[in-house]
């Protein structure tokens, strides 16, 4: 396992000086956060010209892009372009947010099985990120999902497992479909607490991943919106070196 940084931390801020920063905090490995509403990438322009995306990347920073976030739902088409851009830049990854709560379950797994073909087509995982709101709220709906489309997997974000509507309940059946992880710390009522404030167990769950075969990014990603910026730099920093000395 290695640690990676994702853009989103600095989601409020301009791509480049996003990038900026997370190397001056000493990560080499960054995830790549899509939307449409933010300053950074978006969706859209991804998949309208990759190879321009690359460019810009090759000429702004030395980080080595592991994997890729996607923030709201896509079309096919979009996705296809973001996964050429995954192909491009050797990312095996993609995240995807699942549907939300109260949409048909056999409609979720028409639309994944169509997604994990396209995905599959670049030769990239798919996964679902594990969240409030969503049909992968419940961890079991989250299992159910992976087990009826071949080749989905799961974005593990235990903050929401901690701090949502299943808060004290177990989630360890994830962990068999987890294809990657996002990380910060969190309380049973706040989402984001300072890092050694909340009850994330990084050494459990780093031992769980390990006994299921997992070897690929933690990736820590901060809410923007729930950060302060003049103690962002000192949270990174605090997470990076705490995950580093548990591997």
């Amino acid at each position: 396992m290695f640690v990676a940084a994702s853009t989103h931390s600095f989601g409020e801020l301009d791509f480049t000086e996003a990038l900026r920063q997370i190397v001056d905090l000493e990560y080499d490995k960054v995830e790549l956060w899509l939307s449409e509403e933010g300053p950074h990438l978006k969706p859209s322009e991804v998949a309208a010209d990759p190879e321009r995306i690359i460019t810009r990347l090759r000429e702004t920073s030395r980080l080595t892009p592991i994997a890729i976030s996607i923030e709201d739902d896509v079309d096919r088409r979009t996705l296809a372009g973001v996964a050429k851009l995954a192909k491009l830049l050797r990312i095996a990854q993609i995240t995807i947010p699942a549907s939300p709560l109260g949409t048909p379950f056999n409609t979720e797994i028409d639309r994944l099985r169509t997604f994990v073909g396209v995905a599959g087509e670049a030769s990239v995982r798919l996964s679902l990120k594990t969240q409030t709101g969503h049909l992968t709220e419940d961890p079991h709906t989250a299992v159910e999902l992976c087990q009826s489309v071949k080749g989905l997997g799961l974005t593990l974000d235990p903050s929401f497992y901690i701090c949502g509507p299943h808060r004290g309940q177990p989630f360890d059946q994830v962990y068999p479909h987890v294809y990657h992880v996002h990380l910060r710390d969190t309380s049973p009522d706040e989402i984001q607490v300072p890092a050694g404030l909340g009850e994330i167990d990084y050494s459990r769950l780093i031992a769980q991943l390990a006994r299921e075969g997992y070897n690929l990014a933690l990736s820590v990603e901060l809410f923007p919106e729930r950060t302060d910026p003049e103690t962002r730099e000192l949270e990174m920093r605090k997470l990076r070196m705490l995950l580093e000395t548990l591997l």
